[in-house]
């Protein structure tokens, strides 16, 4: 579990303070890691939708040289504004599933398992995506979008939503686009992370005979990144999906089946 899971699960003080902390804390790494990640993401994400470029080095030389450094930033603004949201029901979420797989059998808390920690990851991700997927649409369309005042489709993320969703014929349609898949990612990601993570910190603490509280810093954000290694290796082909069908046009322009609604215009 992570730090506030420990919390709850009565390793540490609980109160309305220290969820307030957990959760100003959570955003802020959020926050850092929609900065740190965002010029990988938009490789990434060129990548996925187009065939353009036969390297990561190539895209990323490609977007410097003809749309500048700072287009490595396009549409870091959605993410921004809505990390805080997102960490708090993820945050919400998993300790909601927790809670209950460790209260079904008994009436006394009982650590979970493998098996339920995933389960309660993959809830988490399940609530999460009604954010996520379209903060990730939005973010999408404005870093595949033409460059330049006269190509650009979207002049913002307010103006991309307003576009998106009269080109879809409605939110369902156009800001939600690519949800079933974005649901299917969220589940197997966050499910397989707080299953990676609990299984290294649980690993540490048997081979070394200590409390979990007693390993160091430096080992929580190591196997926080190996577990973060593991939940783009489970859902990584997912969110190539996702992608795909989010950059996709609309109506007569969509070029994948099932993509066709209502409207004609490009998305």
């Amino acid at each position: 579990m992570t730090a506030a899971a420990d919390l709850e699960a009565g390793t540490g003080p609980s109160s309305a303070t220290q969820t307030a902390k957990d959760l100003f804390s959570g955003a802020a790494g959020g926050i850092a890691q929609v900065l740190i990640g965002q010029p990988f993401d938009i490789v990434k994400v060129r990548l996925q939708t187009q065939t353009t470029h036969p390297s990561a080095l190539s895209a990323a030389q490609s977007i410097w040289r003809h749309e500048g450094p700072l287009a490595f930033y396009k549409g870091t603004l959605t993410p921004l504004l809505g990390i805080g949201a997102c960490v708090s029901i993820q945050f919400g979420a998993f300790h909601f599933a927790r809670r209950h797989l460790e209260s079904r059998t008994s009436s006394t808390p009982r650590p979970l398992t493998y098996t339920e920690l995933y389960t309660a990851g993959a809830f988490a991700g399940v609530a999460n995506s009604v954010l996520s997927g379209p903060i990730e649409h939005v973010r999408i369309r404005l870093q595949t979008q033409p460059h330049g005042a006269g190509a650009r489709l979207y002049g913002g993320p307010w103006d991309c939503v307003r576009k998106l969703v009269r080109a879809g014929g409605g939110v369902g349609n156009g800001l939600y686009r690519g949800q079933a898949v974005t649901v299917l990612r969220e589940a197997q990601a966050y499910g397989v992370w707080f299953l990676a993570f609990e299984f290294l910190m649980n690993k540490d603490a048997a081979r070394h005979g200590i409390d979990r509280k007693e390993i160091p810093s430096w080992k929580v954000a190591l196997y926080g990144g190996l577990a973060g290694e593991a939940l783009w290796l489970a859902s990584y082909p997912l969110d190539v999906v996702k992608s795909k069908m989010q950059t996709d046009g609309f109506g007569v322009k969509a070029t994948k089946p099932g993509q066709a609604g209502r409207g004609g215009r490009r998305g």
